[in-house]
């Protein structure tokens, strides 16, 4: 899990000279407490910065050089306290690369009726210093999450820090670094993609590495550490008979155990943040990575089957963004429908490589044969999926360009056991319905591979899709079919035009 806490956020508040030294000091005063009281907020997942009012075209310059410069700084929170004359800010915003919320607030929250004057009117001119700000950024045509609300109001600090952990998300994008054994699954068109523009786009890099180079590190590790490994999995898991000590398949959990060290060695050694693999291209492995991959993403790291590497950092980033919050994100597939009228329900899962940080309960650990990819059993962990609130989420190339698209699902405990399907599995209903869902989804281009989040919601990918820049389509309780058709016409011309 990743600690949100060490990335910082600034908190930059403008103003002017005209007002007065006294005015300024009590504007730089406020903008402190505004901070500092958002830094201890226990919702914020960040930490906030305090930095000095800025007045002048140079400071703001300056400031704005500063924060594209610091490693730990994710992105900035602007407040205009008065009357901030944006000229001031063009050069800034134009030289600025790091993701931008706009905070329309006010320090007081209530107008102080039997005392107000002209002179608490000249300190507390958000209401249009905020507006003038705000023409600047649309008149430059940049990004940014608009959050309106008194500070203080539980609201506005949700706001915030969805938006903080979009911007997180982001930044672990940033010169990260996925590989991908062999090439995707063959003929398969979704998965696929353009590599070179997805890491202009959004900053990672995606490079293949022949199954070759990761057997090498596999068969490296010493049997000390495979025994080290199956004792956390025999605490961890309910291993199935054959898989315990002096079970007919003792020696496939040790092959199991061997391939999780040596993938995670690999990845650790290349600075990897996530991998993707394919069936197809195993040569040289005893079975497919089941356990190893559901370990090593719930660990952190973004995975996706069948060289599906958009998903794999997807997958990532919503680790990232979901750190801290209840709940886990996967890798998932859509696998089958149940068409009962009244009770539509996907079935999702895959062959072997669900997350474990969404079960719900403790998983068993199981081997069972896999009719593809030509190797032996394969071991994975065998687990349901609770019910509740719900995403799945999806990155497509539609060639001209990326879209994320979003549906809101409600999961479903399931009712009947599944004794003959041994693989992880959660069911869920698409929002608003499983027609309109389903068609929705296939209109937008939406893949089969997605990460499904239990822990994070439509406005933080809606925050996330802004900052990288790119179309996000949401399917959610208000979609209508034909509207949403509309939008992506809509959407489709003004990328062609744009």
């Amino acid at each position: 899990m990743t600690d949100l806490k060490q990335f910082e956020v600034w908190f930059i508040t403008g103003s002017q000279h005209l007002y007065g030294e006294e005015t300024l000091k009590q504007v730089s005063a406020h903008a402190e407490e505004i901070s500092k009281y958002l830094n201890a907020s226990k919702a914020i997942s960040t930490s906030i910065v305090f930095k000095p009012i800025v007045t002048t075209p140079d400071e703001i310059t300056a400031l704005c050089r500063e924060v594209n410069a610091n490693q730990k700084c994710i992105g900035i929170i602007s407040w205009m306290h008065t009357f901030s004359p944006a000229k001031m800010w063009i050069n800034g915003l134009k030289i600025l690369q790091k993701p931008l919320l706009h905070l329309h607030t006010q320090y007081n929250r209530d107008i102080p009726w039997s005392s107000i004057d002209m002179d608490f009117m000249n300190l507390n001119q958000s209401a249009h210093g905020d507006r003038e700000f705000g023409f600047i950024v649309s008149r430059l045509r940049k990004e940014r999450k608009v959050v309106v609300g008194h500070w203080k109001d539980k609201d506005v600090i949700k706001n915030i820090d969805a938006w903080c952990r979009a911007a997180a998300g982001w930044n672990d994008w940033q010169g990260a670094k996925f590989v991908r054994f062999g090439d995707n699954m063959r003929y398969v068109a979704v998965t696929d993609g353009d590599k070179v523009e997805a890491e202009y786009k959004f900053g990672f890099s995606v490079n293949t590495h022949g199954i070759g180079d990761l057997v090498k590190v596999i068969n490296t590790i010493s049997d000390a550490e495979v025994d080290a490994l199956i004792k956390e999995y025999e605490n961890a898991y309910t291993l199935s008979a054959s898989l315990q000590k002096k079970g007919k398949k003792r020696q496939s959990l040790k092959d199991a155990a061997r391939i999780e060290l040596g993938l995670k060695a690999f990845l650790e050694d290349g600075n990897f943040k996530g991998f993707t693999d394919t069936f197809e291209d195993l040569y040289g492995m005893k079975q497919l990575p089941g356990i190893a991959a559901q370990r090593i993403m719930e660990a952190g790291y973004g995975f996706a089957g069948e060289g599906d590497w958009k998903t794999s950092a997807l997958v990532r980033a919503m680790k990232v963004m979901g750190s801290g919050l209840k709940g886990g994100n996967s890798f998932m597939e859509d696998y089958t429908y149940h068409f009962e009228p009244g009770n539509e329900m996907v079935l999702g899962a895959h062959m072997l490589e669900i997350c474990s940080s969404i079960a719900d309960g403790k998983p068993a650990c199981e081997i069972h044969p896999l009719g593809i990819g030509g190797k032996e059993d394969p071991v994975r962990l065998v687990f349901n999926v609770a019910g509740g609130n719900a995403l799945n989420a999806s990155i497509i190339d539609m060639g001209n360009r990326f879209r994320l698209l979003v549906n809101e699902v409600q999961a479903v405990k399931p009712k009947n056991k599944l004794p003959k399907l041994p693989v992880a599995r959660v069911l869920w209903k698409p929002l608003p319905d499983m027609k309109t869902g389903c068609a929705a989804w296939i209109y937008a281009g939406g893949a089969h591979h997605t990460c499904y989040s239990q822990n994070l919601s439509s406005e933080q990918l809606q925050d996330f899709a802004d900052i990288a820049g790119i179309e996000c389509v949401l399917i959610n309780r208000d979609t209508r079919l034909n509207q949403l058709r509309n939008e992506l016409r809509w959407s489709e011309y003004y990328c062609q035009n744009k």
